[in-house]
């Protein structure tokens, strides 16, 4: 071994040891600049090294930005769903059955059941070599790259052996009566929970809010629909965690439920501290009345208890039903929901005109807080809970952060109770609302003169992910507005200092910082600048896709509906919303002034990479997973040598370039049609051939 390479390890294995301290068991041992400054000399070794590459290394975990197609694998064991119990007595009729099956004595572990997405983690010889969602029970999607971004999850596991250095101690596995001091198994399954942490969720969906996006309903979909992300950097963002909770394997560390868990725990992985082993039904009441109240206080979410049988021989004779052992239930807590009235609806205007109605209730204490609002949604939901002024409601939370009225108490209705009818007029401007089909909202569509459509664009243009103009709040924003000194965007552009100084809260120092970071919004790219205006359904990625495909602000104005969405990804929704947006003389005029000001309205050319015409004429389709570039680096590629990019094979196609994956209706398509397939290093070494 190299000294290059022993470095590289102790590295690793350093950087994985204060990792497992952070994040698994909260004890940090170094700050997180000395971390960070570890983790750039190992990127530096490893950038300089390549032939060291290890994609566990902890260098690995933000992710790569390359898109992924999911493949299917099939489980080595099936993951089979859980019986549910939703009372008591229920849970006593499981633990005699389980009595009478076995006719001996038998111990119940009582863990936590978290409100997340499932998860099977297969390890080998200590590395994690694959990660695969629960999907049908038989097989799920690989979704190894983005596991690999989630900090509490090991990727490579504590050895049971003692390593000193200088500076720090690798933990070992511990002893306990349940740990039999075999080593990690060479191969086996641990499955577990995959979730968002209340906090982490909530600044998500503000987040969302402010882009006027749909929310999540709760953790666990944001945490499903995070872990299917194509972009594994992405996931990085969300900084999801996990709880596992059962191994599975031919050779493994105890032979009781319990036991394993310790082990896990001592190999490195995230255990729950709430399991408990219970030797009688009375001691699993306890456990549930408990945690019943107590997991309020936990920073995910979780609805309900798992009962499993303790010992591994006992639930092999137990065996299976069908659908679910015999040997393990699930206890749902009942979603906490109160009676409250329902005063009044009030409606609640967005940065791209939606309307969101709004309950106002009695207030009503609700899962520790206390509730005073819900959200109606859209005209629908009000119709179909058929809602009167003074009705009695139903109010729950249960796993959803966002308190919703489930029901109504009608045999109590006032039979003169006045029925909520969906406004048919802006309540800020008066404007009549539209509701364009297929659409569940209702929109105001005077956004150049309604007040909270104004103010939501300035708030929405100001901030860090579009044109990132430091001191200009939500606040600020109103108190410009209110003072006459913004009604639009391109008046932040001519505000002055005496402006700023002047108002409440604000100062001399607070306003040279705005008039300074405004200036320097000239340089944003034209990409933000187009996000930044705010056009419904024109987020980061499709102003990233306009803006590299028609290059200007002048080529995008002239478009029409149809040459939009020969765009790849443009629809006809976002077609439609951008000439309407253009159409309109008041953002025509701002687009003007916006220009006049100084901001980007193109893109600049001599930062772009030379292209070529060496796919010129040529249709190409890409398909499968890349090693080297992102889908959209390689579509962004063949456009700039010329060539276009479809998602369809036909015998017009040209070539196709094939990453790892393809999908086998399409490598059958291509070998009919005689479409030719280039790999990921074929394609660029035509590119460079042609290029140099």
């Amino acid at each position: 071994m190299t000294n290059i390479e022993q470095q590289i390890l102790e590295l690793r294995e350093r950087l994985n040891h204060y990792n497992y301290h952070y994040y698994v068991l909260s004890q940090p041992l170094i700050s997180d600049f000395e971390f960070d400054k570890l983790l750039a000399e190992l990127q530096q070794l490893e950038n300089e090294n390549p032939q060291y590459f290890d994609p566990n290394s902890p260098t690995q975990r933000v992710g790569s930005d390359i898109n992924q197609n999911f493949t299917q694998v099939k489980h080595e064991y099936p993951m089979l769903s859980l019986g549910n119990t939703y009372n008591e007595g229920e849970v006593a009729d499981f633990y005699n059955r389980v009595a009478k099956a076995l006719n001996t004595p038998f111990e119940i572990v009582c863990e936590l059941k978290y409100d997340g997405t499932s998860i099977s983690l297969i390890y080998e010889k200590g590395e994690l070599v694959r990660a695969v969602t629960r999907g049908d029970g038989e097989k799920g999607d690989d979704v190894t790259g983005n596991v690999r971004t989630i900090r509490t999850i090991p990727l490579t596991l504590n050895k049971s052996t003692r390593q000193r250095t200088d500076e720090y101690e690798v933990r070992i596995i511990a002893d306990s009566p349940n740990h039999q001091g075999i080593e990690i198994p060479d191969k086996f399954e641990i499955r577990g929970e995959i979730l968002m942490p209340w906090k982490v969720f909530e600044d998500l969906n503000k987040e969302r809010e402010a882009q006027e996006e749909p929310l999540f309903a709760n953790p666990r979909n944001a945490a499903s629909g995070t872990l299917k992300l194509q972009n594994a950097s992405e996931v990085a963002k969300r900084k999801l965690d996990a709880y596992l909770y059962y191994m599975l394997g031919e050779n493994l560390p105890a032979d009781t439920h319990s036991g394993c868990l310790q082990a896990a725990s001592a190999y490195g992985f995230k255990i729950s501290d709430a399991v408990k082993v219970c030797k009688t039904l009375p001691e699993v009441m306890d456990y549930i009345k408990y945690w019943d109240k107590e997991r309020k206080n936990l920073p995910v979410a979780t609805d309900g208890i798992v009962l499993k049988v303790n010992s591994l021989t006992q639930q092999k004779n137990l065996g299976y039903t069908a659908k679910s052992p015999r040997w393990a239930i699930a206890y749902k807590f009942q979603a906490e929901r109160a009676l409250t009235t329902l005063q009044s609806v009030s409606y609640q205007v967005g940065r791209t005109g939606a309307i969101t109605p709004v309950a106002n209730l009695d207030p009503v204490q609700l899962s520790g807080t206390v509730v005073k609002r819900a959200s109606l949604h859209n005209a629908d939901i009000i119709e179909g809970l058929d809602l009167h002024i003074g009705d009695k409601v139903y109010v729950e939370k249960g796993g959803e952060i966002i308190p919703k009225i489930t029901g109504v108490e009608s045999s109590v209705r006032d039979l003169f109770a006045e029925k909520v009818q969906f406004i048919t007029h802006c309540p800020e401007c008066g404007t009549p609302l539209v509701r364009d089909e297929g659409e569940a909202a209702h929109y105001c569509p005077n956004e150049a003169h309604c007040p909270p459509q104004i103010k939501g664009k300035m708030v929405h243009f100001v901030s860090r992910k579009a044109m990132n103009i430091d001191g200009l709040g939500e606040e600020t924003i109103d108190l410009l507005y209110r003072n006459g000194l913004a009604r639009n965007i391109a008046d932040l552009y001519r505000l002055k200092l005496l402006d700023l100084a002047l108002l409440e809260r604000m100062g001399e120092k607070s306003g040279r910082r705005i008039l300074k970071s405004l200036e320097a919004s000239k340089q944003v790219p034209f990409a933000r600048v187009l996000f930044a205006l705010g056009i419904r359904y024109v987020g980061e990625t499709v102003a990233k896709r306009l803006s590299s495909k028609l290059k200007s602000m002048q080529a995008l104005m002239s478009a029409s509906v149809e040459e939009l969405m020969s765009i790849d990804e443009i629809g006809e929704s976002i077609a439609q919303s951008l000439v309407a947006y253009f159409a309109q003389d008041e953002n025509k005029q701002l687009i003007a002034d916006l220009q006049d000001i100084g901001l980007q309205m193109a893109i600049d050319e001599q930062t772009q990479p030379v292209g070529s015409d060496v796919l010129k004429g040529k249709t190409i389709v890409i398909s499968g997973t890349f090693v080297q570039h992102s889908r959209d680096e390689l579509k962004n590629l063949i456009e700039q040598h010329g060539g276009k990019n479809t998602g369809s094979i036909s015998k017009n196609t040209s070539f196709i370039l094939a990453g790892d994956n393809m999908g086998p209706a399409k490598l059958e398509k291509a070998t009919q049609l005689g479409v030719p397939l280039l790999s990921e290093q074929e394609f660029l070494a035509l590119i460079e051939q042609n290029h140099g």
